[in-house]
């Protein structure tokens, strides 16, 4: 009687999932279904890359003292791969993660307000704004205040890259460590 409770309660959770956005919908399995039959490439789920493929892609800026770097892979119920890693410089850490979304639209839904280009919000410590690195749109955050920040872009449609700073000098710590990573190979991943 207990493991029919277990799976009954499993199976609610993972029902109750799909409905708050951690799942895709139903309407959106048919979008990516019918977006994939009229061959638009960005609508259908792929598998993700391989967490070795996404560790050699994460930067190892001089300087910077890095731990051991981790990364994690699922293909169900949600496909994804990511890598991370943690680095310091004195008291300033920084975390660079990279995620494979496998093409799962789900996965952008954090970053929506960004990726629309024209977002920004000022306050008196601090920022948030829309930016855009190449072709890769995103955004940018600051707080003076706790010298804190974060840059996440998207990469060809399908990569997050994020990079969370605390105690450090400004968001530029953040561009410049962005700038040791090859995102053209990382785009060009299948």
């Amino acid at each position: 009687m207990r493991p029919a409770v277990v799976l009954a309660l499993l199976t609610l959770t993972i029902a109750a999932c799909g409905k708050s956005g951690d799942q895709p919908a139903p309407e959106a399995i048919q979008k990516s279904a019918a977006g994939a039959a009229a061959g638009d490439p960005a609508s259908t789920l792929v598998a993700p890359v391989s967490i070795q493929t996404l560790l050699a892609l994460l930067p190892q800026p001089f300087g910077w003292q890095l731990e051991k770097p981790t990364g994690e892979r699922m293909t169900a119920p949600m496909a994804f791969a990511d890598a991370s890693v943690r680095m310091m410089k004195g008291d300033a850490t920084v975390t660079v993660k990279i995620t494979d979304t496998a093409l799962n639209q789900t996965l952008f839904e954090p970053f929506a307000v960004f990726l629309k280009g024209n977002y920004e919000r000022k306050t008196d410590h601090g920022y948030e704004k829309s930016i855009a690195i190449g072709e890769s749109p995103g955004g940018e955050r600051w707080d003076s205040g706790t010298m804190t920040g974060n840059l996440t872009i998207v990469v060809a449609r399908r990569f997050v890259v994020e990079l969370d700073g605390s105690t450090i000098d400004g968001p530029k710590v953040l561009h410049d460590i962005l700038e040791k990573m090859d995102l053209k190979k990382l785009a060009d991943l299948k």
